[in-house]
């Protein structure tokens, strides 16, 4: 059956591609990327296949150059930034070549968010702060379900994550204030995660909006809201504690 490979080239740095990313993009007959977010070192990979740009492309575009490549025998891959499983628009299409009779393959690829994190040196998640992470965007052209508004999401006081967002941000400061997240919440602005340009602007709900206008960054930018970026405090993994008993390791009594 012909197929067609999502693949997911990480956040930007070409050394946190997976290598069977790698391995596909350098094998393919035809690589459909996605404009300016894919950096010119990873297309470089691509030795003997074609590029095709698709920034420019409408769906049914997108779809019949992935449809007729795969059904000439041809090795085919998608190239998302990032992960193609967020926000990746991949749903429709493999929904569609399966119709046709086109097998689909997703691999999995570092996404922005977690290049976000490293970039600031710190987990999303600690004991005693927060044990979840939401990751949504604001809504704009996309609507978004009332129950996944930002207000209503602030009020978890889980690590809130924005994709897609920062050009909205005055917008999220509101929601996310209105939800019951104080001014002093921190919160981080990671611009294009693990690239030669990236920058990354702190703060809080009172002033990251001014902060971030500055630097005049409107797009390709992680937002970040959360009491885990600054901790006033926070507990201790149970996982290494000494008096903690697992399958590995019995708790030392003394």
């Amino acid at each position: 059956m012909p197929r067609v490979f999502f693949v997911g080239c990480g956040p930007g740095d070409p050394d946190l591609i997976t290598v069977k990313a790698k391995k596909l993009i350098q094998k393919a007959n035809v690589v459909v990327f996605s404009g300016s977010l894919i950096p010119e070192s990873i297309l470089k990979l691509c030795k003997k296949g074609k590029l095709h740009d698709a920034s420019g492309l409408i769906r049914e575009e997108i779809f019949d150059l992935l449809y007729h490549n795969a059904k000439k025998g041809l090795l085919v891959v998608r190239l998302h930034d990032g992960d193609p499983s967020i926000y990746g628009a991949i749903k429709e299409q493999i929904d569609g070549l399966l119709e046709k009779g086109v097998d689909s393959e997703v691999v999995p690829g570092v996404t922005a968010f977690l290049a976000s994190a490293a970039a600031l040196g710190t987990q999303l998640t600690l004991p005693g702060v927060t044990q979840t992470i939401i990751v949504t965007r604001a809504e704009s052209r996309t609507s978004v379900p009332k129950r996944e508004r930002i207000s209503a999401l602030a009020g978890h006081g889980a690590t809130l994550v924005f994709y897609l967002s920062v050009h909205l941000l005055p917008k999220l400061v509101r929601e996310a204030i209105s939800g019951g997240c104080p001014k002093s919440t921190p919160v981080a602005v990671i611009y294009r995660a693990s690239w030669k340009d990236q920058k990354i602007i702190r703060g809080t709900l009172s002033d990251i909006y001014k902060k971030t206008r500055e630097q005049k960054i409107t797009r390709t930018a992680i937002v970040i809201i959360g009491e885990v970026l600054d901790p006033k405090a926070y507990e201790y993994s149970k996982l290494y504690d000494k008096k903690f008993s697992h399958g590995y390791r019995k708790a030392v009594k003394k």
